[in-house]
């Protein structure tokens, strides 16, 4: 594989089957063989760390992001030189591109999706996990070299090209150091009071995770967590009447009741009350939205692919004046700054 210039990628992870998911198998095609590697066997994967890291080798993935995050978070692998088929495609505007919607339009070959939620991390594996995982790189080869066509008739490939490169700069971390309460949704009507017991059923509910080995929503889902914090029920018989299955009172309504008493009995979850930005920064924020959402409609494309969110909030913020100034607030993107730049500071200045 070190000798190839291009190789096609992809991994498949037990996300949906264990408490802290990891790589379970890892695809690989060149033009004239498939590969698959199996990091559950294999107790030194470092020898590919170089062909990861080696700007000569093109690695090509569909929608790279996730397996640069997990391969990163497992095996501390680097990236340089990525292709991403399913950015590629966003970037060209298609309207579908998932993998098996580009199959079909491009080699009218049909994945079978039934195994998109299989557990990888049993073993063994049969054979048509292992074909339809082997399936996942076999085309991709090809599938780059008529996207990479089609976006340098279109005059953006450059554009994919810096954000093949963004791509590779993921971190392997997706917490971002919040509180498991905090990654709840539907959280915003709770009171100080329904936060502090929400923020003890996530800490029962992760230690439970852990001890079966599942993934938290597997114990209970976000939506019935949240409802027991507003009901704080005091006894079995409440446990129904806030959404929990008859299973999981079976399982759990001794663990949950007690936290719900740990919850009315802690010190109060105090809510960060972000402060609201000035009008100067919304009014300009606004401006780059409809002016974002405009061009997008007229390229065809989504419209994080004119401007990513992190650029737009960025140039809001700081009202650049110049374009060395917006330059940079938007590190290694010379293309959107050569087509846009001189647009975004007109608008700015309005």
């Amino acid at each position: 594989m070190a000798r190839q210039p291009h190789l096609a990628v992809d991994t498949e992870s037990n996300s949906l089957h264990a408490y802290r998911e990891q790589v379970c198998l890892i695809q690989f095609s060149t033009p004239e063989t498939d590969y698959l590697a199996d990091p559950l066997k294999l107790k030194d994967l470092s020898p590919l760390a170089p062909i990861f890291a080696d700007p000569k080798i093109e690695k090509i993935f569909h929608a790279a992001e996730y397996d640069i995050i997990t391969l990163k978070r497992d095996f501390n692998f680097t990236f340089a030189n990525i292709f991403d088929t399913m950015q590629a495609a966003r970037i060209l505007g298609y309207k579908q591109v998932g993998l098996d919607s580009l199959l079909a339009k491009k080699f009218g070959v049909a994945v079978n999706k039934r195994y998109q939620k299989a557990d990888w991390g049993r073993r063994p594996l049969s054979a048509e996990l292992l074909n339809y995982a082997r399936l996942d790189t076999h085309y991709l080869l090809n599938l780059r070299d008529l996207l990479q066509a089609e976006l340098e008739e279109t005059d953006r490939w450059r554009l994919a090209f810096e954000e093949f490169g963004r791509i590779c700069q993921v971190n392997g971390h997706t917490e971002n150091g919040y509180a498991a309460w905090q990654r709840v949704g539907g959280t915003q009507k709770l009171t100080d009071r329904e936060l502090t017991i929400l923020q003890e059923l996530c800490r029962w509910r992760e230690a439970q995770a852990r001890r079966m080995n599942r993934p938290v929503f597997k114990v209970i889902g976000d939506r019935t967590l949240v409802s027991v914090a507003q009901a704080a029920p005091q006894r079995y018989d409440h446990l129904g009447e806030a959404g929990l299955t008859l299973r999981q009172m079976d399982l759990f309504a001794s663990d949950i009741l007690e936290a719900v008493r740990r919850g009315m009995e802690a010190r109060p979850v105090r809510r960060l009350i972000s402060p609201r930005p000035d009008e100067a920064f919304l009014r300009r924020l606004d401006a780059l939205r409809q002016w974002r959402k405009s061009t997008a409609r007229k390229m065809g494309v989504e419209s994080d692919v004119v401007l990513p969110r992190p650029f737009m909030q960025a140039i809001a913020e700081k009202d650049p004046k110049d374009l060395a100034a917006l330059a940079e607030l938007m590190p290694d993107s010379p293309w959107r700054l050569e087509r846009f730049g001189e647009k975004i500071l007109e608008l700015l200045k309005k």
